[in-house]
């Protein structure tokens, strides 16, 4: 059974892993709040599966703690299908069909919730039943995979890049299960994804890993105002707009491109104001565009930030 909210389903403490002399992990801490949709993303190479690795205890590390529904990653099998993970190659028989998958896997179970034909029908995939493993397109073996996963009830799922090999529909099904797993059975997820606007939709909280450390983590609603929204505003007379933006509280020009627009850092309540203010200045507006602030645009922030100081 979870625990309360707002306890941590995992728990990761000053995280080093080092393969020879190269640093993948430097003193990672995180944590996974239970009932939380729990986004992880970076660059590729920034230790992202390293990272799911040592928490599932499938690589060793060299120093920190690290705790799963109060289990350590050495003592993990002893939760009995509590903690599942599905990584991005799914990792199924190929010559065995899909039921025969689910009713291997629903021998291992200490506790069946759903039958094998209850999971193939909640992932879409009952026609499928009799298909070999092996004859199954990418998307179709993710979902086999994730009905594996949910014979049981494990109270931590982590997915390593759950939509790929998605088409839209099937990304919308993977969206929805989540939404439904969290909110009806009290799961936890950690998602492991590069698809931004995916986990915007779903995550309750996002980590930013770069270079092998935690650069950013909070819930998604306070990172979207983390990344701002900007205004381009195009004027003829650009001086005396920019001039008068420098005396309008919480409005900041950045810079003009080369198309003429000013670029402009501010809330979407701010960009009303400061309409209204070049109105009663007198100043012309020829175009004024919101660009609403967005993980993607968070995530590029804080690694091109991290490059340039290189």
């Amino acid at each position: 059974m979870n625990e309360s909210i707002g306890a941590a389903a995992i728990s990761v403490s000053g995280l080093n892993k080092t393969y020879g002399k190269f640093e993948v992990i430097k003193n990672l801490d995180l944590e996974i709040q239970n009932k939380a949709i729990h986004g992880l993303v970076g660059l590729n190479g920034s230790g992202k599966t390293t990272t799911l690795e040592c928490i599932l205890g499938l690589q060793p590390s060299n120093s920190g703690t690290i705790s799963v529904i109060g289990q350590k990653p050495e003592t993990l099998h002893l939760t009995q299908g509590r903690v599942v993970a599905i990584f991005d190659t799914p990792s199924l028989h190929p010559n065995l069909t899909v039921r025969q998958c689910l009713k291997h896997a629903s021998l291992l179970c200490n506790q069946i919730v759903r039958t094998p034909i209850e999971a193939e029908q909640l992932l879409g995939i009952e026609q499928f039943q009799n298909f070999k493993i092996r004859n199954l397109s990418l998307g179709n073996k993710r979902r086999a995979s994730i009905a594996q996963a949910l014979l049981g009830k494990p109270e931590v799922i982590i997915l390593d890049e759950p939509f790929s090999g998605l088409d839209a529909e099937g990304v919308n099904d993977v969206l929805r299960l989540i939404t439904r797993l969290n909110s009806e059975e009290n799961t936890t997820f950690l998602l492991s994804s590069h698809q931004l606007p995916y986990l915007e939709q779903i995550c309750t909280d996002i980590a930013i890993l770069h270079k092998g450390s935690i650069a950013i983590d909070g819930d998604v609603s306070s990172l979207l105002k983390t990344s701002g929204n900007q205004l381009l505003l195009k004027t003829p007379n650009a001086s005396l707009a920019i001039s008068v933006m420098e005396t309008v509280e919480g409005v900041e020009y950045s810079h003009t491109d080369t198309e003429g627009y000013l670029h402009v850092q501010m809330t979407a309540a701010e960009s009303a104001k400061l309409n209204q203010i070049l109105v009663e200045k007198k100043i012309p507006v020829a175009e004024m565009i919101l660009q609403r602030g967005s993980l993607g645009k968070l995530f590029r922030k804080i690694t091109n930030e991290e490059r340039e100081q290189r």
